[in-house]
């Protein structure tokens, strides 16, 4: 990253957030009936970025119709695989075109570093559509094994419309997870931001309309706050809502469908994931590293992160030592400053339910690094909270055992395989969990033992769009990624034939 790629796109961005933004309804930019409004705000100075519409349930009504209408005239799932292969490939050169812009509306609306939004999620946002855009003419249906005399055989087909809620977090990138699947399946699709971070997709669903790669109605975006979700969880023309954030949400989006026509559901929700190192790890600097590194890149907002860090006894101070020191050496600073290793918390509520956590830690164990908000300098009016390292902790303090989603480890000792399976299991969360060791044995044992729904042996957070991703217990239903996604926004039909 150089000031040269930087400042162009800084100045890009300024102009094109001072524009009124839209809602996309029906292949129109759409101002709400509603007056409703919030200000996006920059989390690194505490500036107001933009003004952003709140969609009324009239205007989802709307954006709900359209999608219906476009996928009752097959406009699109009535073109042919190859056709709709070459628009999911074309929307990623797109992604790869405008990457600076993207990647520097994500850093200003989210406080993600520019490198991580750049380097990091760009790449993915459009990769994604190329390996979805290969999976059109894939997803076989099968002959089924019957008594002579009956042909039975299976067909996938599109779900119709289907609802995506997208969190703050990874703004683009989650929305990106949920639109190639869903679009390479034939569904059309309304779909809705966070309120926190809703630009770089009103950005791409901008370059999307303007080059005409997908009909009127198929791609509809909508603005708002939780009511907003709230009218597209209860809507009953919509087959199927993909979630993803906290599981207090997930638990209403559960009574919505309830409520309404039982609409299929994809929930990815929180995490609280452990972490183990034995004492026998292959590389043991290798795994503090990692395990730092992942748990604080992104500011810590990132759902699978390994939060609890569970260390044999026999290395457990040094483990401490060191992952305090990383901690303090961490220089938190503007997205934009090659320097800066860290950026701000997305929100200012969201800042000060991560300091209220670090107070509990406070009072309930104690705090070897961190614990507090970096107002150095320039970082004053920012959302930053310093990494925090805590250790002695209760397990049943609710540091341990509820998802702060911010730059918070907990370091806890153990001195069995079976103390480390227990603390690790002791949790409501199942999305994610690591080990490291170099007996293999060992780490196929515990790995089968552990409730999470992807396991990291020896390198925690490998993720292809190839492996299914999603987690058990109360982190979620269903998985996205893979074949697991395109049969998320399907249903299978079995067709009997009597001959």
């Amino acid at each position: 990253m150089t000031s040269n790629q930087v400042k162009p796109a800084l100045q890009w961005a300024q102009s094109w957030l001072k524009q009124p933004k839209k809602h996309l309804i029906n292949g129109e930019w759409y101002m709400s009936e509603s007056s409703d409004a919030y200000t996006s705000i920059n989390p690194t100075n505490g500036d107001p970025l933009t003004t952003i519409p709140v969609a009324s349930e009239h205007d989802v009504n709307l954006a709900v119709e359209a999608s219906r209408a476009a996928f009752n005239d097959k406009i699109w799932r009535g073109q042919s695989r190859k056709q709709r292969r070459q628009v999911m490939t074309k929307i990623g050169e797109l992604i790869r075109n405008h990457q600076h812009e993207l990647a520097t509306l994500e850093s200003l609306d989210n406080g993600m570093l520019w490198s991580e939004a750049y380097d990091g999620n760009m790449p993915d946002c459009s990769d994604i559509f190329d390996y979805y855009g290969s999976w059109a003419d894939k997803l076989y249906g099968s002959k089924v094994p019957t008594e002579e005399g009956v042909l039975n055989y299976t067909e996938w087909q599109p779900l119709g419309v289907v609802g995506l809620i997208v969190p703050w977090n990874f703004p683009l990138l989650m929305a990106m997870w949920k639109v190639a699947p869903a679009l390479v399946a034939g569904n059309s699709i309304v779909i809705k931001p966070s309120s926190a971070t809703s630009t770089s997709l009103i950005r791409l669903c901008e370059l999307i309309h303007e080059h005409q790669l997908l009909p009127a109605g198929v791609l509809n975006l909508v603005l708002g706050s939780g009511k907003t979700g709230d009218a597209i969880a209860h809507h009953d023309d919509i087959q199927k809502i993909s979630f993803t954030g906290s599981t207090v949400v997930g638990r209403k989006l559960v009574s919505a469908s309830a409520a309404s026509n039982l609409k299929q559901l994809t929930l990815e929700l929180g995490g609280k994931s452990p972490n183990i190192i034995f004492a026998d790890a292959p590389n043991l600097q290798a795994a503090i590293d990692r395990s730092f590194d992942l748990t604080m890149s992104q500011k810590g907002e990132k759902c699978s992160e390994p939060t609890r860090l569970y260390v044999h006894e026999s290395i457990y101070e040094k483990v401490v030592e060191q992952m305090s020191a990383k901690a303090e050496a961490v220089v938190c600073g503007d997205p934009f400053d090659d320097k800066a290793q860290q950026g701000p918390q997305c929100t200012e509520d969201h800042m000060n339910q991560i300091l209220k956590y670090i107070e509990q830690g406070r009072k309930d164990g104690r705090i070897t690094a961190g614990g507090c908000r970096d107002t150095k300098g320039d970082n004053a009016k920012g959302f930053f909270v310093r990494p925090t390292i805590i250790v002695d902790l209760p397990h049943d303090s609710t540091v341990v055992q509820e998802e702060i989603f911010g730059p918070v480890l907990t370091i806890h000792k153990f001195a069995s395989e079976e103390e480390a399976i227990q603390l690790a299991n002791d949790s409501k969360y199942g999305l994610a969990a690591g080990l490291w060791t170099a007996d293999a044995s060992r780490a196929h044992r515990v790995a089968s033992q552990l409730e999470a729904g992807m396991i990291f042996v020896n390198k925690y957070g490998c993720y292809d769009f190839a492996s299914p991703f999603g987690g058990i217990k109360q982190s979620g239903w269903g998985k996205e990624m893979a074949a697991d996604s395109l049969k998320a926004f399907s249903q299978e039909k079995s067709i009997w034939l009597t001959l």
